[in-house]
């Protein structure tokens, strides 16, 4: 009986790995094929990895996607570590009022937000592009990396925070050294997650962007009223695998760093 129900339990997670990979498999086999269309695979090439260099609007897209994510992601990580410690000092009923307020914009669906914030930047007369783009991305991103933070604060503990002030340290000196090494995950997996989040977010930057300043979704999302240059699939395939190559290195780094010291 432990048997087969091992084998179910595997069956069952096999099932679902195929579920959630079987399109990027297919998006990346296709990266490679010889041909010009998604419909038949005519082989093994490099030819639309070459072809990236000839898109002038795609690498343009790319460049912007990386930009708004970058700053964005340092930004609402600065915004969302000083707010999760203004949280932790709060009574309980305000922190619970101010966690459910935080809540809204993660819950709160993305065309109710991007069409809000289209209004609200033509209301105040701000043109569309890269500084709402910005403001945008910034806004839905604090919330993450607020959450993200405030379980490593909660576990905080403050009489070494008061020690090395007792020894003499100025409180910035125990906040470098005692207090941000221990937050120190919970601030990179909230920056992480902030620029994931960034880049691959569609539908607000769709709103927000405007015609001059258009992150990698919109610019892709253009194209499918033509046709669509399997040089996408090429880039979405680096992409993934710069991705990837993140995770594991932030996923074994801390344990080779226990090796070592062990």
């Amino acid at each position: 009986m432990k048997d087969r129900s091992l084998v179910f339990k595997i069956i069952y997670v096999a099932l679902i790995m195929i579920f959630l990979y079987a399109p990027i498999v297919v998006l990346i086999l296709f990266s490679f094929n010889s041909g010009n269309t998604r419909a038949v695979f005519s082989g093994f090439s490099l030819v639309h990895y070459k072809e990236l260099g000839d898109q002038a609007d795609l690498l343009s897209a790319l460049r912007n996607t990386l930009i708004v994510a970058l700053i964005a992601s340092v930004i609402s990580t600065l915004i969302g570590t000083y707010a999760a410690f203004v949280i932790s000092k709060l009574s309980p009923f305000k922190k619970s009022a101010v966690l459910k307020t935080l809540n809204i914009p993660m819950l709160n669906a993305d065309i109710v937000t991007g069409i809000s914030l289209l209004l609200f930047f033509v209301f105040i007369s701000i043109p569309l592009g890269f500084v709402t783009l910005l403001i945008a991305h910034v806004m839905f991103n604090v919330p993450y990396v607020t959450m993200s933070v405030l379980p490593k604060i909660r576990q905080l503990n403050k009489s070494t925070y008061e020690a090395a002030l007792d020894l003499g340290a100025s409180p910035a000196l125990a906040f470098r050294k005692v207090i941000f090494p221990e937050i120190l995950p919970g601030v990179i997996s909230g920056a992480l997650l902030a620029f994931t989040l960034s880049l691959d977010d569609f539908i607000i930057s769709y709103f927000t962007s405007g015609s001059d300043f258009m992150t990698l979704s919109v610019c892709i999302n253009s194209m499918t009223k033509k046709t669509i240059p399997l040089a996408v699939n090429a880039l979405s395939t680096l992409l993934f695998i710069g991705v990837f190559v993140i995770l594991l290195i932030v996923n074994f780094r801390p344990a080779a760093k226990k090796k070592k010291v062990a």
